[in-house]
């Protein structure tokens, strides 16, 4: 009978809530496209549009257009050669290679800034002007160290024609071109890294056999011999100096 009594009560406090709900202003919500008196306002959204694009695209920018494809391939050949498994771990070998691409690109950045960027924030060039003047340091890095056959190979692909002048390849070309030259020269320098430590595995792994532990895992053995010579060669300068000399 308890559940009856208090129904009368819970249906007057409905009834109290349902007009305070209705006495109480309830904003109205609206989106559409409206004319504008200014053009500045229009201009500043846009800009931001511009911006947030170009921030959503910078980590491909950075990957496809700078020094950091064959760095990080190269540090990756070099961890699995070693056969240490997680060590150096990812986020090591991606924030090194990010701060060797940095010091590679440093005077292709520079160039950026003082033909473009720095015109543009001082009101001297437009935004297509900068875009174009910013491209083309990015562009001249690329085409050096990309090979004409690659470059063929993706003009082929577009049904375009060759150009006079390599710097008059399109940017869409350029770009892909570029980055399967940096992958064939990063695997040509992960098969060097990896040719003396497969000697200490050989080595190893004949030795283990001659003396019947054939049930040893060669691994085992073999690594505190390739770490003990990768440091004793000082193997990481040696490394981030041929990387460094690639570039020049």
């Amino acid at each position: 009978m308890r559940p009856l009594r208090s129904l009368p009560l819970a249906l007057l406090l409905l009834a109290v809530l349902a007009g305070a709900a209705a006495a109480l202003p309830v904003p109205q919500i609206q989106i559409g496209v409206t004319e504008t008196a200014e053009g500045g306002s229009l201009n500043t959204a846009l800009q931001i549009m511009l911006g947030l694009t170009v921030l959503s695209l910078a980590p491909a920018i950075l990957i496809l257009m700078t020094s950091f494809t064959r760095i990080v391939v190269v540090l990756g050949f070099l961890r699995n050669a070693m056969g240490t498994q997680q060590m150096p771990p990812n986020q090591l070998i991606i924030g090194l290679s990010l701060f060797l691409t940095v010091a590679v690109m440093t005077p292709v950045f520079q160039q950026v800034h003082s033909q473009a960027l720095a015109p543009y924030m001082a009101q001297e060039i437009d935004d297509r002007e900068a875009l174009d003047r910013g491209v083309k340091p990015l562009k001249a890095f690329m085409l050096t160290h990309t090979q004409d056959r690659d470059l063929e190979l993706f003009l082929r692909v577009g049904d375009q024609e060759v150009p006079e002048s390599r710097l008059e390849t399109p940017l869409m070309t350029v770009v892909p071109a570029f980055v399967i030259s940096e992958l064939k020269r990063a695997f040509q320098i992960g098969f060097v890294l990896y040719v003396p430590f497969l000697i200490i595995d050989m080595v190893v792994a004949s030795i283990l056999m001659s003396m019947g532990m054939m049930m040893l895992p060669p691994v085992m053995i073999s690594l505190p011999f390739k770490v003990l010579l990768f440091v004793l060669v000082d193997g990481w300068n040696l490394v981030v100096r041929s990387l460094m000399g690639s570039f020049s």
